[in-house]
Protein backbone atom coordinates (compact mmCIF):
# COMPACT_ATOMS: atom_id res chain seq x y z
CA UNK A 1 0.00 0.00 0.00
CA UNK A 2 3.47 2.35 0.70
CA UNK A 3 4.00 3.18 -3.17
CA UNK A 4 -0.24 4.40 -3.76
CA UNK A 5 -0.19 6.66 -0.34
CA UNK A 6 3.37 7.90 -1.98
CA UNK A 7 1.85 8.54 -5.35
CA UNK A 8 -0.88 9.75 -3.83
CA UNK A 9 0.72 12.82 -1.28
CA UNK A 10 2.84 13.86 -4.77
CA UNK A 11 -0.05 14.30 -6.11
CA UNK A 12 -1.54 16.41 -3.71
CA UNK A 13 1.70 18.41 -3.25
CA UNK A 14 1.63 18.83 -7.02
CA UNK A 15 -2.17 20.00 -7.05
CA UNK A 16 -1.68 22.37 -4.15
CA UNK A 17 1.55 23.99 -5.81
CA UNK A 18 -0.78 24.20 -8.91
CA UNK A 19 -3.74 26.09 -7.28
CA UNK A 20 -1.29 28.51 -5.21
CA UNK A 21 0.38 29.57 -8.32
CA UNK A 22 -2.84 29.99 -10.05
CA UNK A 23 -3.98 31.99 -6.99
CA UNK A 24 -1.09 34.19 -6.62
CA UNK A 25 -1.10 35.20 -10.38
CA UNK A 26 -5.17 35.34 -10.67
CA UNK A 27 -4.86 39.19 -11.77
CA UNK A 28 -3.51 37.71 -15.07
CA UNK A 29 -5.95 35.08 -15.36
CA UNK A 30 -8.33 35.30 -18.27
CA UNK A 31 -12.01 34.60 -16.50
CA UNK A 32 -14.52 32.51 -18.94
CA UNK A 33 -18.00 32.81 -19.07
CA UNK A 34 -19.69 29.10 -18.67
CA UNK A 35 -22.20 28.34 -21.16
CA UNK A 36 -24.90 27.42 -19.18
CA UNK A 37 -27.50 26.97 -21.80
CA UNK A 38 -25.48 23.80 -23.49
CA UNK A 39 -24.00 22.28 -20.52
CA UNK A 40 -21.73 19.56 -20.73
CA UNK A 41 -23.92 16.10 -20.12
CA UNK A 42 -22.66 14.93 -16.59
CA UNK A 43 -24.40 11.45 -17.25
CA UNK A 44 -21.14 10.78 -19.11
CA UNK A 45 -18.64 13.74 -17.70
CA UNK A 46 -17.09 10.59 -15.17
CA UNK A 47 -17.07 7.53 -18.03
CA UNK A 48 -13.61 6.81 -19.95
CA UNK A 49 -13.93 6.34 -23.56
CA UNK A 50 -10.82 4.08 -23.36
CA UNK A 51 -8.90 3.63 -19.87
CA UNK A 52 -5.86 4.10 -19.53
CA UNK A 53 -3.61 2.39 -17.11
CA UNK A 54 -1.85 4.29 -14.13
CA UNK A 55 0.06 4.00 -11.39
CA UNK A 56 -1.65 2.21 -8.43
CA UNK A 57 -3.75 0.23 -10.32
CA UNK A 58 -4.81 -3.72 -10.26
CA UNK A 59 -4.38 -5.91 -12.85
CA UNK A 60 -5.26 -9.71 -13.62
CA UNK A 61 -3.24 -10.99 -16.05
CA UNK A 62 -4.38 -13.98 -17.57
CA UNK A 63 -1.97 -16.85 -19.65
CA UNK A 64 -4.79 -19.21 -21.35
CA UNK A 65 -3.94 -22.58 -20.22
CA UNK A 66 -0.54 -21.52 -18.47
CA UNK A 67 -2.10 -20.71 -14.55
CA UNK A 68 1.26 -20.50 -13.41
CA UNK A 69 2.06 -17.85 -15.49
CA UNK A 70 -1.58 -15.68 -14.50
CA UNK A 71 -0.87 -13.36 -11.79
CA UNK A 72 -2.50 -10.00 -10.12
CA UNK A 73 0.11 -7.29 -10.03
CA UNK A 74 -0.25 -3.47 -8.81
CA UNK A 75 1.22 -0.85 -11.42
CA UNK A 76 4.22 0.56 -9.80
CA UNK A 77 5.51 4.06 -9.14
CA UNK A 78 7.74 3.64 -12.11
CA UNK A 79 4.85 2.38 -14.69
CA UNK A 80 5.83 -0.90 -14.57
CA UNK A 81 4.16 -4.53 -13.90
CA UNK A 82 6.35 -7.65 -13.30
CA UNK A 83 5.22 -11.06 -15.11
CA UNK A 84 6.22 -14.09 -14.56
CA UNK A 85 8.46 -15.51 -17.43
CA UNK A 86 8.12 -11.87 -19.42
CA UNK A 87 9.75 -10.05 -16.48
CA UNK A 88 9.51 -6.38 -16.08
CA UNK A 89 6.36 -4.52 -18.88
CA UNK A 90 5.98 -1.06 -19.39
CA UNK A 91 1.95 -0.58 -18.41
CA UNK A 92 1.07 3.27 -17.68
CA UNK A 93 -0.42 4.68 -20.41
CA UNK A 94 -1.46 1.11 -22.19
CA UNK A 95 -5.16 0.10 -22.42
CA UNK A 96 -6.15 -3.13 -21.30
CA UNK A 97 -5.36 -4.70 -25.19
CA UNK A 98 -2.40 -3.35 -26.01
CA UNK A 99 -0.73 -4.33 -22.62
CA UNK A 100 -1.97 -7.90 -23.30
CA UNK A 101 -0.36 -6.98 -27.04
CA UNK A 102 2.65 -6.73 -25.02
CA UNK A 103 2.92 -9.21 -22.90
CA UNK A 104 1.81 -11.65 -25.65
CA UNK A 105 4.93 -10.75 -27.95
CA UNK A 106 7.02 -11.44 -25.18
CA UNK A 107 5.72 -14.48 -24.00
CA UNK A 108 5.89 -16.20 -27.67
CA UNK A 109 9.52 -16.39 -27.18
CA UNK A 110 9.03 -18.67 -24.76
CA UNK A 111 5.42 -20.37 -25.07
CA UNK A 112 3.72 -21.65 -27.81
CA UNK A 113 0.87 -19.09 -29.40
CA UNK A 114 0.50 -17.53 -25.88
CA UNK A 115 -3.57 -16.18 -25.54
CA UNK A 116 -3.19 -13.00 -23.04
CA UNK A 117 -6.06 -11.10 -21.67
CA UNK A 118 -6.02 -8.01 -19.13
CA UNK A 119 -8.30 -6.47 -16.67
CA UNK A 120 -8.70 -4.27 -13.97
CA UNK A 121 -9.36 -4.98 -10.63
CA UNK A 122 -8.95 -1.94 -9.03
CA UNK A 123 -8.94 1.63 -11.22
CA UNK A 124 -6.68 3.37 -8.57
CA UNK A 125 -5.35 5.99 -10.53
CA UNK A 126 -8.57 7.00 -12.38
CA UNK A 127 -10.40 7.66 -9.40
CA UNK A 128 -7.48 9.39 -7.58
CA UNK A 129 -7.55 11.60 -11.24
CA UNK A 130 -11.22 12.49 -11.46
CA UNK A 131 -11.33 13.78 -7.77
CA UNK A 132 -12.78 17.17 -7.22
CA UNK A 133 -11.64 19.71 -4.77
CA UNK A 134 -11.60 22.72 -2.75
CA UNK A 135 -9.15 24.86 -1.13
CA UNK A 136 -8.27 28.25 0.22
CA UNK A 137 -10.81 30.07 2.97
CA UNK A 138 -12.90 27.20 3.30
CA UNK A 139 -13.27 25.60 7.11
CA UNK A 140 -12.21 22.16 5.80
CA UNK A 141 -10.15 22.22 2.37
CA UNK A 142 -11.18 18.76 1.10
CA UNK A 143 -10.74 16.57 -2.29
CA UNK A 144 -13.09 13.92 -2.56
CA UNK A 145 -14.16 11.22 -5.67
CA UNK A 146 -16.05 12.81 -8.38
CA UNK A 147 -20.21 12.03 -8.02
CA UNK A 148 -22.49 12.68 -10.67
CA UNK A 149 -24.91 15.48 -9.80
CA UNK A 150 -22.81 17.33 -7.43
CA UNK A 151 -23.30 21.58 -7.59
CA UNK A 152 -20.37 24.44 -6.24
CA UNK A 153 -22.85 24.40 -3.43
CA UNK A 154 -22.20 20.71 -2.41
CA UNK A 155 -18.46 20.93 -2.15
CA UNK A 156 -19.14 24.51 -0.40
CA UNK A 157 -21.14 22.79 2.38
CA UNK A 158 -18.80 19.68 2.90
CA UNK A 159 -15.89 21.51 3.50
CA UNK A 160 -17.74 23.28 5.91
CA UNK A 161 -18.63 26.50 3.89
CA UNK A 162 -16.15 29.79 3.98
CA UNK A 163 -14.46 31.34 6.68
CA UNK A 164 -14.76 34.40 8.25
CA UNK A 165 -11.89 35.51 6.85
CA UNK A 166 -13.03 34.41 3.17
CA UNK A 167 -13.94 36.22 0.05
CA UNK A 168 -16.82 34.22 -1.01
CA UNK A 169 -17.97 36.44 -4.44
CA UNK A 170 -14.42 36.15 -5.34
CA UNK A 171 -14.36 32.28 -5.62
CA UNK A 172 -12.92 30.81 -8.84
CA UNK A 173 -13.65 27.34 -10.05
CA UNK A 174 -10.63 26.21 -12.55
CA UNK A 175 -11.75 23.45 -15.30
CA UNK A 176 -9.61 21.66 -17.99
CA UNK A 177 -11.38 21.75 -21.31
CA UNK A 178 -9.44 20.50 -24.09
CA UNK A 179 -5.99 20.73 -22.77
CA UNK A 180 -6.82 24.66 -21.52
CA UNK A 181 -7.38 25.49 -18.27
CA UNK A 182 -10.73 27.84 -18.24
CA UNK A 183 -11.40 29.71 -14.92
CA UNK A 184 -15.04 30.71 -14.23
CA UNK A 185 -16.00 33.15 -11.41
CA UNK A 186 -18.11 31.99 -8.48
CA UNK A 187 -20.61 33.86 -6.64
CA UNK A 188 -20.86 31.96 -3.52
CA UNK A 189 -22.16 35.18 -1.42
CA UNK A 190 -24.76 35.17 -3.75
CA UNK A 191 -25.57 31.27 -3.79
CA UNK A 192 -25.62 31.30 0.42
CA UNK A 193 -27.17 34.03 1.07
CA UNK A 194 -29.59 35.63 -1.52
CA UNK A 195 -30.47 31.74 -3.19
CA UNK A 196 -28.93 33.25 -6.85
CA UNK A 197 -27.86 29.80 -8.25
CA UNK A 198 -26.51 31.32 -11.77
CA UNK A 199 -22.80 30.42 -10.48
CA UNK A 200 -24.16 26.87 -8.95
CA UNK A 201 -22.54 25.12 -11.53
CA UNK A 202 -22.17 21.25 -11.85
CA UNK A 203 -19.25 20.35 -10.86
CA UNK A 204 -17.04 17.62 -13.26
CA UNK A 205 -14.11 15.67 -12.70
CA UNK A 206 -10.59 17.31 -11.91
CA UNK A 207 -12.28 20.45 -10.94
CA UNK A 208 -10.96 22.56 -8.22
CA UNK A 209 -12.54 25.71 -6.25
CA UNK A 210 -10.81 28.21 -4.78
CA UNK A 211 -11.45 30.89 -1.92
CA UNK A 212 -9.97 33.25 -1.36
CA UNK A 213 -9.25 35.26 1.89
CA UNK A 214 -9.52 39.08 2.49
CA UNK A 215 -6.57 41.15 2.22
CA UNK A 216 -6.56 43.24 4.96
Amino acid sequence: MQPTRTVQKLTCVIITALVLQLTACKSNIAISVMDTENPIDTDQAGLLSEYRIGVSDSLKISVWHNPELSTDVVVLPDGNISVPLAGDVRAVGETTESLADTITAVLDTFIRAPKVTVSVLNASSSEYLQRVRITGAVNNPLSLNYRRGLTVLDIVLLAGGPTPFAKPNKALLYRKENDEIKVYPVKLTDILTKGRLETNYSVLPSDIITVPEKSF
